[in-house]
């Protein structure tokens, strides 16, 4: 187990290495981030509005009945 985790630990170290050295994986790395964060935002707002129409369809329901 202590190999794993110094396998690994040796592993990051030496990715972020050739990140830091290197201007295209950097961009690109950059760029890959923005993407996704650009997704989970779109899929935050697309929940959001899903859990504000649930929460209007209720009231519209209780205007209808109260007429």
């Amino acid at each position: 187990m202590e190999k794993f985790i110094a396998g690994l630990a040796l592993g990051m170290i030496g990715g972020a290495v050739l990140v830091a050295n290197s201007n295209k994986t950097r961009a690109l790395v950059k760029k890959s981030q923005e993407d996704l964060k650009e997704k989970i935002d779109a899929y935050i707002d697309e929940k959001l509005a899903g859990m504000n129409g649930e929460a209007e369809q209720p009231k519209a329901k209780a205007a209808k009945k109260a007429e």
